[in-house]
């Protein structure tokens, strides 16, 4: 049996170890407001994440990037287009086979760490609570419950409530629970949010560290700048589309339908919408963008696409 080890420490092996890739086809999502309106969250959603890859996922609210998470993780299904988890398209499951798949081999984190524990249990008993899905072989071969809780820190509070612990105890209890079954797909919706900046940095060098040990195909959802730029890639969405990512510090935009482009939000202000402009190829890789002669020529740009 091969060992994950940290500082030392023999934390075991997970059933599964090592990540899965996502793709997605043309995502389409609506839902029903209270009042019985129709609300398109995505539109044609494009994207592919490789095995082991870390991301995070950005955007204002109502962008879609918590509904495009849940999709992910089969929570909910696309009401149009494909979503495959590896080689299996989870977008068409049926609910019995998508129950596995979220108790097996997907994670997610709800945003707010008490959505993903029993405030009236134990920190060995909420483990206790993620495994039950998995069979008696995959339990003995998982993390013993108090290597797992030491891993996170928590190990002086394996019989402590829930109830009586701090926020930032909850949500790296939340983590060990997550990562528990061994998943090869970890879906975090803000992990961090209202924690102190101590308590923050503490879960996102987990997540990481978790990511680093097993392989996991890690995605989150934030707000905080500070979070996403700990990842090497963050996906910007933008009206329900993928509007902009990040790779390794670059900024690049994404074409999306009919050639739809999202500007930088740091050229929004200087370029809105209904502006005229002229786009121009230079050579193959390098497009010049400019406005019409009678504008302010401070304000032309040049861009380049890769």
């Amino acid at each position: 049996m091969t060992a994950v080890s940290d500082q030392g420490l023999d934390i075991g092996e997970l059933s599964r170890p090592g990540g899965a890739g996502v793709r997605c086809q043309g995502v389409v999502h609506l839902y029903r407001t209270f009042e019985g309106h129709d609300v398109v969250a995505l539109q044609g959603v494009d994207l592919t994440i490789q095995p082991g890859e870390r991301v995070a996922f950005l955007g204002p609210s109502g962008s879609g990037k918590s509904t495009l998470l849940t999709l992910l993780g089969g929570i909910q299904k696309p009401s149009a287009g494909r979503i495959f988890l590896g080689d299996e398209e989870i977008s068409r499951m049926g609910e019995r086979y998508l129950a596995r798949i979220r108790s097996r081999r997907v994670s997610t984190m709800l945003q707010g760490s008490t959505r993903n524990l029993l405030p009236y249990a134990t920190a060995r008993q909420n483990i206790a609570f993620a495994r039950l899905a998995m069979t008696g072989r995959e339990r003995r071969d998982a993390v013993v419950d108090i290597d797992l809780l030491r891993r996170v820190g928590l190990d002086q509070q394996i019989d402590q409530v829930v109830s009586t612990m701090s926020g930032g105890q909850r949500q790296r209890l939340a983590l060990a629970c997550a990562v528990s079954t061994g998943p090869q797909l970890l879906l975090a919706d803000e992990p961090t949010s209202q924690l102190s900046h101590e308590d923050r940095d503490h879960v996102i060098e987990l997540i990481h560290d978790l990511g680093n040990d097993l392989g996991t195909t890690i995605v989150v959802v934030t707000h905080q700048p500070e979070v996403a730029a700990t990842f090497p890639r963050t996906v910007t969405m933008k009206g329900g589309r993928v509007g902009q990512e990040g790779r390794d510090g670059a900024e690049y935009v994404v074409i999306g339908a009919e050639g739809v482009v999202h500007l930088p939000s740091h050229l929004s202000a200087q370029w809105p919408q209904g502006t005229l402009v002229r786009i121009e190829p230079e050579d193959h890789q390098r497009l010049v963008v400019s406005k019409p002669p009678d504008t302010n020529p401070l304000d032309q740009v040049e861009g380049e696409t890769q």
